[in-house]
């Protein structure tokens, strides 16, 4: 039975910092909460912000004196959150520790390959400046069972060589370049869902022509007529066309029925891979998104949208909730356990929510939710307090897939 703790705090020299984190996790350690707390962390995540993202190996060298004997993973990101906050544009950390048996994960990264492990699912970390980082989680994703990953790809606003540009990811060493994490073997439960922050702004149609990146018809129109009528736009030298044209993009999905259903409701489902508009071809009649368009795909144009990301968020915690709520047994289980003592054995045996991990998009957090703090009020109302940890990405991954405006909710279970 995995128990987590976590702390998380803001100062400028990150040491002080750190010892803020320690003396709140040694309190719950060791206070009434410490029948709730690790006894001997094996698995520690950190997360700290770009201030800190110089004197990550140093960081690293201390985490690993106070809590010896624990494997690390995590990275740096413009933003961090933990249960209930987030910290933007301010030097802090957050870290959460958990007792996992060591035979249960494997951390790996370039310099320690996966090797020898029976992976069901795994946690990846990246640097944004990685190519073909779609190819390799979907290489990533074919080693594990479930063929299923979560995290996210380390930020910065300082740009690669920026004063505050080093998007480092952490797996028992800092890296850059490349991805790492760690890998989870059958015995761990966990349950992670994809959250939407996009919403359709016309139907969903299917590419019948591209070359590259470029999107030429679809379902056989000229896909720059498709996209101003989707806008309302009768020309694109009208006076508000280039501000609605750079406010939209566009939702990729590889098909099927649930998508168009997803669509029809407003929603986009996990399975949509939001991409940047980078241009036009008006002799082609053309759209270029940021990605490779590939024929068969269907695509919705889109925007962003704070009232249908929170909705959403909503839904995926409150499904999250339900599935580990021990009132949602099957009936053959109900049925099996009758009076006090059978529920309580209920109660006792179903799954729990110990802790958290939640990557978002850079381009989301509180202010896009409306205030500081608003999108991790909405997890922490849902699901409580649950040890939680994560940052804000310059991109996240569920599945096999690499998101945008996106936020991965994963709570393991114990």
């Amino acid at each position: 039975m995995p128990l987590f703790v976590h702390a998380h705090a803001m100062h400028p020299d990150w040491r002080v910092a750190l010892a803020l984190v320690a003396a709140q996790i040694d309190a719950q350690r060791h206070g009434t909460a410490g029948l709730h707390a690790p006894r001997a962390p094996t698995l520690g995540w950190v997360y700290l912000t770009e201030a800190y993202a110089f004197d990550a190996e140093l960081l690293l060298a201390e985490l690993r004196l106070r809590w010896p004997g624990t494997a690390w993973v995590g990275g740096v990101g413009v933003g961090i959150c933990a249960t209930g906050c987030e910290y933007f544009n301010e030097p802090a950390l957050a870290v959460m520790l958990c007792d996992l048996p060591n035979q249960q994960f494997r951390v790996f990264s370039g310099a320690k390959p996966l090797t020898g492990f029976k992976t069901t699912t795994a946690q990846v970390h990246a640097d944004p400046q990685t190519t073909d980082l779609s190819e390799l989680l979907a290489e990533m994703a074919e080693r594990t069972e479930s063929h299923y990953l979560f995290g996210g790809v380390s930020s910065g606003r300082g740009g690669a060589d920026g004063p505050n540009g080093r998007a480092a990811h952490i797996a028992d060493g800092v890296f850059t370049g490349g991805l790492s994490g760690v890998a989870f073997g059958p015995e761990v439960g966990l349950v992670s869902r994809v959250t939407q922050g996009c919403q359709p702004v016309g139907p969903t149609r299917r590419i019948t022509q591209a070359e590259h990146n470029l999107v030429l018809t679809l379902d056989g129109e000229p896909a720059l007529d498709v996209l101003l009528r989707d806008l309302s736009i009768g020309e694109l030298s009208d006076q508000d066309a280039l501000p609605r044209f750079r406010q939209t993009l566009a939702g990729l999905s590889d098909g099927g029925g649930g998508t168009q259903a997803h669509h029809r409701s407003g929603q986009f489902g996990a399975d949509t891979r939001v991409r940047h508009l980078v241009g036009i071809d008006p002799a082609r009649r053309g759209v270029a998104i940021a990605d490779r368009a590939v024929e068969g795909q269907q695509l919705a144009f889109c925007r962003r949208n704070p009232q249908a990301a929170q909705q959403d968020l909503v839904r995926i915690c409150t499904e999250i909730r339900d599935e580990l709520e021990p009132d949602t047994l099957p009936l053959t289980a109900a049925h099996a356990l009758q009076g006090a003592e059978g529920l309580a054995a209920a109660a006792a045996a179903a799954p729990r929510m110990a802790g958290a991990i939640y990557i978002s998009c850079a381009g989301r957090g509180g202010p896009h939710f409306g205030a500081a703090h608003a999108e991790l009020a909405v997890v922490r109302r849902a699901l409580g307090d649950v040890p939680l940890v994560g940052f804000f990405a310059a991109g996240e991954v569920g599945r096999h897939h690499l998101y945008g405006y996106t936020g991965v909710l994963t709570v393991f279970t114990r």
